[in-house]
């Protein structure tokens, strides 16, 4: 592999990579990101009881989970296919590695979040992150699936 080809397969994953690991930091922890989220759908919705803003909340956490090892598995699949001709096929072993990456990923940020005084590790989240890689995949998938050109007919 080229020094090219590194930097443009192999470095976009590695900047994802170092946008993620800060997220697992006590700067976007729950009690941060409450500060933002709360006041503003107090703001939309004066009248939302606390509970349900909690758990609007919560969702809206989860669902960036989802969002940055969705993309994360999207480019560990560009890194890994390379050639854009290759992204067509979809070996089982090569979804199986990718969907192991962000496995084992999501794990050592969860691990890391251990020693973070404010946050705590949960399996869940790891489960949540490489579902979200799963959708990134099935996305990728689909929109390839989409794109194909209609078989031609004589």
């Amino acid at each position: 592999m080229s020094k090219w080809d590194f930097c443009k397969y192999w470095v976009p994953v590695l900047v994802w990579m170092a946008v993620i690991f800060p997220a697992s930091a006590d700067t976007h922890s729950y009690q941060h990101s409450s500060r933002i989220i709360e006041p503003l759908l107090r703001w939309l919705f004066p009248t939302m009881p606390q509970q349900t803003i909690e758990q609007i909340h919560e969702i809206a956490r989860k669902c960036c989970h989802l969002t940055e090892y969705s993309i994360f598995a999207m480019l560990l699949w560009r890194a890994l296919s390379r050639k854009p001709r290759s992204w067509r096929d979809w070996p089982v072993r090569k979804v199986g590695t990718v969907l192991l990456i962000v496995f084992l990923y999501a794990s050592s940020d969860e691990f890391h979040q251990l020693f973070v005084p404010t946050r705590s590790a949960r399996f869940t989240d790891v489960l949540i992150d490489t579902t979200g890689g799963a959708l990134g995949l099935l996305a990728l998938w689909l929109v390839q699936r989409a794109w194909r050109p209609a078989p031609q007919t004589r």
